[in-house]
């Protein structure tokens, strides 16, 4: 399995996770502005990498791996803010900013390897 696979199914691994935290914070917890926030940017992790598989150059490549690098960042943001608002225990944050963490490092990886 290479690494753009490997960091395909993490994404969308976490994506189906964030999905499943949003909707229960929308229903469970009747919180919906930070479940929206979440939910749109620990999706779009795994919509830019997919886009980069289309990229028309190392260039364009390496802007799509950024950007995906920066929506885990946010999405760990809005995690820790969910985590410290009591609407996400710390067991769950803790397997969801693992997942993320993983991600990253892939991210950044693909990144070095990818010289401009």
């Amino acid at each position: 399995m290479t690494p753009h696979s490997v960091l395909k199914n993490k994404s969308y691994t976490l994506a189906i996770s964030i999905t499943k935290l949003s909707q229960f914070l929308e229903t469970g917890q009747r919180e919906d502005v930070l479940s929206k926030l979440v939910l749109r940017s620990g999706t779009a992790i795994g919509a830019v990498i997919r886009e980069a598989d289309y990229a028309r150059s190392k260039v364009s490549f390496r802007h799509k791996m950024k950007m995906a690098l920066k929506e885990v960042n946010e999405t760990q943001y809005w995690l820790s803010i969910l985590r410290d608002t009591d609407y996400l225990g710390q067991r769950q944050f803790e397997r969801l900013e693992k997942n993320c963490n993983e991600i990253s490092v892939i991210l950044v990886s693909s990144l070095r390897t990818t010289i401009q």
